[in-house]
């Protein structure tokens, strides 16, 4: 075979496993793994199981975390008396904050994550796994790679999965932020 032929079934081979794991490429690209990591470390390292913080992507909006060895799941909404979270993060009473937002958020604003590996998210996922799930609006997706099923294209999956990495990443940041000034 000669140095030409071999170059071009190299090229070939590359093409076709790139074309396979098209959501692949999107989950290691995802911003939020690294800050979900960090927030994970930060926490354990704490001996927190919750944090919260303001929103700075949202007036009058706050975001709360639980954190289980292994699992995260983070809240953000705004609440019909921001005084009252703003009272309980002066007093650092950060589960209390996501269990309010969780369970008493204004409609319509809130977004709630749940990332089983407190890894961020990830298009996709090994069979048997849990999968990370976003929901926001009323509308929830599971990253779960079977647009399919739930009723969407491959496109408009990749699509809310963008827009879910951003905002969870947002999240994670002012999360990190408020555990930095707490230490």
């Amino acid at each position: 075979m000669t140095a030409v032929a071999r170059g071009c079934v190299a090229g070939v081979l590359a093409l076709s496993l790139s074309a396979l794991s098209g959501t692949t490429a999107s989950a290691q690209d995802a911003k939020s793994v690294a800050l979900a990591k960090e927030l994970a470390a930060a926490l354990t390292a704490a001996k927190l199981d919750s944090i919260a913080a303001t929103d700075p992507a949202a007036p009058d909006a706050f975001v709360g975390a639980l954190y289980f060895p292994g699992q995260l799941l983070v809240v953000s909404a705004k609440y019909a008396v921001p005084a009252l979270l703003t009272t309980r993060l002066m007093r650092k009473e950060y589960r209390d904050v996501y269990l309010d937002l969780n369970g008493a958020a204004v409609a319509h604003t809130k977004v709630f994550i749940e990332d089983p590996g407190a890894d961020g998210l990830k298009a996709d996922h090994n069979d048997n796994q849990p999968f990370d799930t976003y929901e926001a609006d009323g509308k929830r997706v599971a990253f779960d790679a079977d647009w399919k099923k739930q009723k969407l294209s491959k496109e408009d999956y990749l699509k809310a999965f963008a827009v879910a990495d951003e905002r969870y990443s947002q999240m994670l940041q002012a999360l990190l932020a408020e555990l930095k000034k707490t230490s």
